[in-house]
């Protein structure tokens, strides 16, 4: 049990040595109201936002797809903006390994 314990910490402690704190995160948001969040997202994480159309699958109605890479401290942030504006809206939050270009490089160690 203790051997599971420190295994998982050493993994967790490597992974912070080599990724570092810095974590980024990619969100990718469904939403009829895409404008309004993609402006509030701009005003106040001061993050770039891609927009594009889509259809719905289920409902074939057109939507707004808004996708935003942003730290992982800022993700509590952009959940809160998202639920102001449409509470219906899905949204999706992944891991992102590496990010180029833009403002939200990562720094190097060197």
């Amino acid at each position: 049990m203790y051997s599971l314990i420190t295994y998982f910490i050493a993994f967790k402690v490597i992974d912070l040595t080599i990724e570092g704190l810095d974590e980024a995160k990619a969100v990718m948001i469904v939403t009829e109201k895409a404008d309004e969040i993609a402006e509030t997202i701009i005003a106040r994480l001061v993050r770039s936002v891609t927009l594009w159309e889509g259809k719905g699958g289920y409902t074939k109605g057109t939507k707004g797809i808004l996708y935003a890479v942003v730290s992982r401290l800022e993700i509590a942030k952009l959940k809160m903006i998202v639920k102001e504006h449409d509470e219906r809206a899905f949204v999706t939050i992944h891991d992102v390994y590496d990010v180029l270009g833009g403002k939200l490089q990562k720094r190097s160690i060197h």
